[in-house]
């Protein structure tokens, strides 16, 4: 019944001059080697100073693992070849979105035509964890659920503070620049699939959309692949965190699956409630708290991400992921990229060089020097 809770894992690199600390939009020449060696698994996006690589279809959480610690060693290899270094983090501390070039293919000049400065401005880098979900109905039953848990695991990922050389005061900048995109943010609710392809079907027909491509949600039904895919996040600067993340997000599909399987369900809340919560995880990350709908209370994020870890505990152990998921509690304990951001930039007096070495040090923890044996 586990096996079919595969893993995907997609991540967004800011392409970076190790000496000016500036973005540097050298995507090109990182691609043409990078695809002799990864085929598929890596691509360019809109913004030329980003590289996107993807693992295949994983199994489990050490097949993710092993993935995604070698993509990150091919991608930063390429990247030193050329005088560059990567860095996961979801925006730059000081680089103008206005001095970007973006990248040379249709797909990015229909996007640029059509959103226009909207399109231009989307500086941001993320990280997206797909989980296999085969049932096409089962899928959309348990995206309605799942929803109430994004802006919990939002919070463990914020790592965007900065924008254009300001302290934003938020912990997730990305995510509201990201929300000026159409079809953003957390879903609505589906009774069925067929009533979610209904809706597709009809932004179609009316040429709001080519296909289900252009359905941005915090979590949707991929359109191609049979998943569910998590994009609420942030991506984390360490690759243990974004590990552990993607476990959770594999528990909480096969916890709520669980559910299901046993006519038991899980209490669907309102989007506008949620988008309550998800303000909170932008603004406050882990040092804030969340509403417990249930119980119609603030409590501290920290408990209520606790408390998710207990509600899953039950499919850890046959998932295989136990851990994968305890490391949950080291980034509760030590902070998010976003709060370790902000504590070099105050420990050095404001030195946004300092914030972006750090970066570049800690997207390589834990990853390989040598990508092949």
């Amino acid at each position: 019944m586990f096996d079919q809770f595969t893993l995907g894992i997609e991540e967004e690199f800011q392409i970076v001059d190790p000496t000016t600390r500036e973005l540097k939009s050298h995507v090109s020449e990182i691609l043409e080697e990078g695809k002799l060696l990864l085929g598929e698994k890596i691509k360019p996006e809109m913004i030329q100073s980003m590289i996107e690589v993807g693992t295949g279809v994983c199994a489990n959480i050490q097949e993710a693992r092993e993935d995604i610690t070698k993509l990150r060693c091919i991608i930063s290899s390429l990247a030193r070849k050329k005088g560059m270094e990567i860095v996961a983090a979801s925006t730059h501390p000081f680089s103008k979105w206005s001095e970007q070039e973006i990248y040379d293919g249709d797909r990015y000049k229909l996007l640029v035509d059509e959103l226009q400065m909207v399109a231009r401005s989307l500086l941001i880098f993320g990280v997206h964890v797909h989980v296999g979900v085969p049932d096409l109905d089962r899928r959309i039953q348990i995206m309605n659920a799942a929803r109430y848990f994004l802006p919990h695991v939002l919070a463990l990922t914020t790592s965007s503070p900065f924008w254009l050389g300001f302290n934003t005061g938020l912990k997730s900048y990305r995510s509201e620049v990201f929300k000026k995109f159409p079809r953003t943010e957390i879903p609505d609710t589906f009774e069925s699939y067929q009533q979610y392809q209904a809706y597709v079907d009809l932004l179609v027909k009316m040429n709001c959309i080519q296909n289900g491509s252009k359905i941005w949600w915090d979590v949707r039904p991929h359109y191609l692949f049979p998943t569910l895919e998590f994009r609420i996040c942030d991506i984390p600067t360490r690759v243990d965190d974004t590990i552990a993340v993607a476990a959770l997000f594999q528990a909480i599909v096969a916890k709520l699956n669980l559910l299901t399987e046993g006519n038991l369900g899980f209490r669907i809340y309102h989007r506008r409630l949620i988008l309550e919560n998800k303000w909170r995880a932008i603004r406050y990350g882990l040092d804030g708290m969340l509403l417990d709908l249930g119980k119609q209370k603030e409590v501290p994020v920290k408990d209520l991400i606790r408390e998710l870890l207990e509600f899953v505990d039950d499919v850890v152990d046959p998932l295989d992921s136990r851990k994968e998921i305890e490391h949950i509690h080291t980034i509760l304990d030590r902070g998010t990229s976003a709060d370790e951001q902000l504590r070099v930039f105050e420990e050095t007096g404001g030195d946004f060089n300092a914030v972006v070495d750090m970066l570049i040090k800690n997207t390589l923890e834990n990853v390989p020097e040598k990508c092949f044996d």
